[in-house]
């Protein structure tokens, strides 16, 4: 152990710093429970479970509920109140600004208030840590849905950093959250200008410079090759890398990357690089990603091998007017055949130059997207490991 340092039950910290328990440090308290029947009084606004993300609150749609005046001197919110997930993802936490001039909170949901003025920043990074590990386990009610007991939250320990520290890490992670917030900003700006140029250019609304010339509607099996997918028997897959990694459905490329989990020793659909994958089975049916390498591919996916077209060109088509398909799937059962897919409609340039210049822009928008993404992603990585170092003790600010 470095000389400055003390073994504690919360870890080593420096000898400045206390143990306590969130108990000593705040005030908590459970909001207004919702009963139909019981409740009476003026409706007001309040804040559910949902409402509490990381870092940030979702004002939109609140639902109210009727408040006795009681009620409303117990339960409305203050700016600066931590709100805390008693349920769901326990520990998820976020700090009141203010947004409305009156809003309140329900049971779902513990309200913290410092005692000793511990900074309400630092503990929601805090309640942060603990729950990327599972540190607030050992504290949770399991019934059907985890539950952080009022009684059982008071109990879990702490470290204490003398205030002025406090204050320091607070600002430290205030300008990383700053940071995050404007480059959240940027890639919502980069996503408008992509969609709205999708829309200008897919549909020759605005061409680009040289380019004349009436666009035609096709059919998008007058110049693709479609390949459906078959099911592999699960004793032919594995998560240890074996064989050729198998897409199964939507859930192996979220937010539209691929991001497989399954291999196969018995691949038989295989899909190339460039080829456009189509969820044609279940809930999410109409969902749309270019393929990235090649893969097997279950009978939920279908590819589409473009032949003459820029198939980049087709693919930001597809995309652009995913919810067609989304639509034409929708029924008891939700999917997509062949049928649907040959005969769906593209418009296309009249030249495969146009086409491909098109698709230029828009492939460079992307890596213009992907490049702010994956800039956020390291700094939400370097802001995670501050406040390792940070609230450890392991690096002092003062």
């Amino acid at each position: 152990m470095k000389p400055g340092y003390k073994q504690t039950e919360v870890g080593v910290i420096p000898v400045e710093w206390e143990v306590s328990n969130v108990g000593r440090e705040f005030e908590i308290k459970l909001g207004k429970m919702l009963d139909a029947e019981k409740n009476l009084g003026t409706p007001k606004p309040y804040l559910g479970n949902r409402a509490v993300q990381w870092d940030q609150i979702d004002i939109s749609n609140l639902p109210t509920v009727p408040m006795s005046r009681a009620d409303i001197e117990r339960f409305r919110l203050r700016k600066g109140d931590l709100l805390v997930c008693e349920g769901g993802e326990v520990g998820r936490a976020a700090i009141w600004e203010g947004q409305l001039d009156e809003c309140y909170y329900q049971k779902a949901l513990h309200r913290l208030r410092p005692l000793r003025g511990f900074n309400s920043q630092v503990m929601a990074a805090l309640l942060r840590q603990w729950s990327d590990k599972g540190l607030l386990t050992n504290y949770v009610t399991q019934t059907s849905i985890a539950h952080l007991p009022r009684e059982k939250f008071v109990e879990v320990p702490m470290p204490v950093p003398p205030l002025p520290e406090q204050r320091a890490i607070a600002s430290a992670l205030s300008d990383m959250d700053a940071l995050l917030a404007a480059l959240d900003r940027l890639i919502a700006k980069q996503r408008d200008l992509k969609q709205a140029a999708m829309q200008q250019l897919l549909t020759g609304h605005t061409r680009l410079p040289g380019f004349h010339g009436e666009w035609v509607v096709k059919r998008l099996g007058d110049g693709i090759n479609l390949l459906s997918g078959h099911h592999v028997l699960a004793q032919y897959c594995n998560a240890k890398g074996d064989g050729i990694p198998y897409l199964t459905g939507p859930s192996d490329f979220p937010d539209r990357r691929i991001q497989h989990t399954k291999f196969t020793t018995r691949p038989t659909s295989l899909c190339a690089p460039n080829d456009i994958l189509v969820t044609v089975k279940g809930s999410g049916a109409g969902t749309i990603v270019l393929a990235d390498a090649i893969y097997c591919i279950s009978r939920q996916l279908m590819a589409i091998r473009v032949g003459d077209w820029d198939y980049r060109f087709v693919f930001y088509s597809l995309f652009q007017n995913s919810e067609k398909f989304q639509a034409a799937s929708s029924g008891l059962i939700p999917g997509l055949s062949r049928s649907d897919l040959l005969a769906h409609p593209i418009l296309l340039p009249p030249t495969l130059l146009e086409q491909t210049a098109i698709a230029v822009v828009l492939t460079d928008m992307d890596a213009a997207l992907s490049a702010l993404e994956q800039r956020r992603d390291k700094t939400r990585a370097l802001k995670q490991g501050m406040m390792q170092e940070l609230l450890t003790g392991r690096t002092r600010l003062v």
